[in-house]
C-alpha cells in the first residue's frame, strides 16, 4: 500500500551509502565468502574493554538509586570536580565548574558548541583543516553555518618516504584569505585523526592570535590528549586573550576505551559555556547518570594510578608491532605523534588493472577501490581518507589509506602477517 507522507528534510539524501557503510558491508561479504576471520582496522573503536577501575566504577553506579535517574544537565557534581582537579594543572589555576560542561560524547558537545553559536540565514562561516572528522561537517551545516576548508600540505613526497605528522603544514596565507567578516569560528584536531599530527605551539599561537586579531572563536577538539608521544600543548593555555575565546573537547571514550559510553566535556569561559549549557539541554538534556558517575571515578584515580603514562606506553608498542610491516615493504607512512590512527601510502603498490569492483565502489577515488581490494584480497579493513576532504582536494589522499591500532596486540600481528603479502604487488 502507497502511503502519501511529509518529505523529509532536502539535507538528507539517500543517494548511495556512506564509506562505513560501503567499507563494513564488503568486510561481512568477505568474510563470509573466504570463512576466514577478517582483520578490522576500520573504525576507530577499541577491540578490548576499558581498565578494570572504570568497568568496576561503572557496576558501582548501578547500585547507586540516584545514578538511575537524571543528572543535571550540566553534569553530575562530581563529574565536574573530577574535571576541575584532572585540568586545573594543566591551566595553572583552579578551574571552576561553571567552566565545565558534560556532554553526551564528544561529537553531541561540538554539536552544541556550533548550536549554540551559529544562527541560520545569517551565512556565518567556519574554518576546518583538512582532513578532517566527517561529523563535523553536517553538525555545522545543520546548525546554519558554511563550512570554508583549509587544507593540511603534506611534504611532497609523501610518496617516496615516511613522513613524520609535523611535516604536514599549514599555509599560512591559505589560512589567512580563508578569514572573511562572515568568520564565526575555526575548528582544531589535535592529536588529528586521520594524520596524527600534534600541533606546535608556534602554530596554535598563530592560530590563536588570528582568532583575536579578527574576533572569532576556536574550538579545540582534543579527544586524543592523552595519546600523544610529542609534546602537546593545549591552545587554551596559550594566553588569557586565546583561551577567552576558546572551547576544549574532550571525551572519555577515547581516554578510557569506552566509545560506548558516550560521556565528554566541553571547557572555556564560562560566557561561553552557559550558551554550550543551554544548547545541550534542547539537544539532549542530560548525560547518562551512572555512566559519568563511572568516568568521575576513573578520572579520580588514573590522577595517581599512572593510567594514561601506561596506555601511551602500550599504544607506541602498538605503533611498533604495525609500523613494521610498513618499513619492511617499502610503503611510506606519517609516523603518528598523537592519537591512535595511521596513515600509510600505497602508491608504490601496483593493483591488478583489469580488478573488478563494484559499481559502488568503482565510481569512487581511488583509494575506495584500494580499501576494497586489501580487504577482498588480504583480508584486512582500513578506511580510504578521501572521505575526510571535498572532492576539489582528494587528489592528495587517494592513494591512501587510514588504519586504526586502537586493537589487541594479537589483532595487530594477524594484519601484520596478512599484509606481508602486498610485497609481490610493489
Amino acid at each position: 500500500m502507497s502511503v502519501a507522507l511529509p518529505k523529509n528534510n532536502p539535507y538528507f539524501k539517500k543517494s548511495g551509502k556512506d564509506v562505513w557503510s560501503l567499507i563494513n558491508e564488503t568486510a561481512a561479504a568477505a568474510e563470509k565468502e573466504s570463512g576466514e576471520k577478517i582483520v578490522n582496522l576500520g573504525q576507530g573503536f577499541f577491540s578490548y574493554s576499558p581498565p578494570d577501575f572504570a568497568i568496576k566504577a561503572a557496576k558501582d553506579a548501578l547500585d547507586i538509586a540516584a545514578c538511575n535517574q537524571y543528572s543535571h544537565a550540566r553534569g553530575r557534581p562530581r563529574l565536574l570536580k573530577a574535571l576541575s582537579d584532572t585540568y586545573s594543572p594543566f591551566y595553572g589555576r583552579k578551574l571552576d565548574t561553571s567552566e565545565i560542561q558534560v556532554s553526551t560524547g564528544a561529537n553531541e558537545g561540538i554539536l552544541s558548541i556550533f548550536t549554540a553559536f551559529l544562527t541560520h540565514g545569517l551565512d556565518e562561516e567556519v574554518i576546518v583543516f583538512e582532513p578532517f572528522f566527517d561529523q563535523y561537517i553536517s553538525n555545522i551545516e545543520l546548525s546554519g553555518g558554511k563550512v570554508v576548508y583549509v587544507p593540511l600540505h603534506p611534504p611532497s613526497d609523501f610518496n617516496k618516504r615516511t613522513v613524520k605528522g609535523s611535516e604536514w603544514e599549514i599555509n599560512w596565507n591559505e589560512l589567512e584569505n580563508a578569514i572573511t567578516s562572515k568568520t564565526k569560528m575555526i575548528v582544531l584536531n589535535t592529536p588529528h585523526n586521520p594524520v596524527g599530527k600534534v600541533f606546535t605551539r608556534d602554530e596554535l599561537n598563530k592560530i590563536g592570535n588570528l582568532a583575536v586579531k579578527h574576533n572569532f572563536l576556536i574550538v579545540s577538539d582534543e579527544v586524543y590528549e592523552n595519546l600523544y608521544y610529542t609534546d602537546h600543548v593545549r591552545i587554551a593555555t596559550l594566553s588569557p586573550e586565546i583561551g577567552a575565546r576558546t572551547l576544549t573537547v574532550g571525551s572519555a571514550g577515547k581516554s578510557f576505551a569506552a566509545t560506548g559510553w558516550r560521556v565528554g566535556w566541553i571547557i572555556g569561559n564560562p560566557e561561553l559555556i552557559s550558551y554550550v549549557a543551554l544548547a545541550h539541554t534542547r539537544i539532549c538534556f542530560s548525560t547518562p547518570s551512572p555512566l559519568q558517575e563511572a568516568v568521575a571515578s576513573a578520572l579520580e584515580q588514573s590522577l595517581t594510578n599512572g593510567y594514561y603514562e601506561k596506555t601511551r606506553q602500550e599504544y607506541i608498542h602498538k605503533y611498533e608491532i604495525f609500523n613494521k610491516v610498513w618499513d619492511d615493504l617499502g610503503l611510506p607512512y606519517t609516523i603518528a605523534e598523537g592519537g591512535y590512527f595511521l596513515l600509510v601510502n600505497f602508491g608504490k603498490v601496483k593493483v591488478p588493472q583489469d580488478y573488478k569492483y563494484p559499481a559502488e565502489i568503482a565510481s569512487r577515488a581511488k583509494d575506495f577501490k584500494l580499501a576494497y581490494w586489501l580487504i577482498k584480497e588480504f583480508g584486512v579493513v582500513a578506511i580510504p581518507p578521501t572521505e575526510f576532504y571535498i572532492p576539489e582536494h582528494e587528489k592528495v589522499a587517494e592513494d591512501c589509506l587510514r588504519f586504526a591500532v586502537c586493537k589487541d596486540d594479537e589483532l595487530l600481528e594477524a594484519a601484520v602477517e596478512k599484509l606481508k603479502g602486498l610485497k609481490k604487488y610493489i
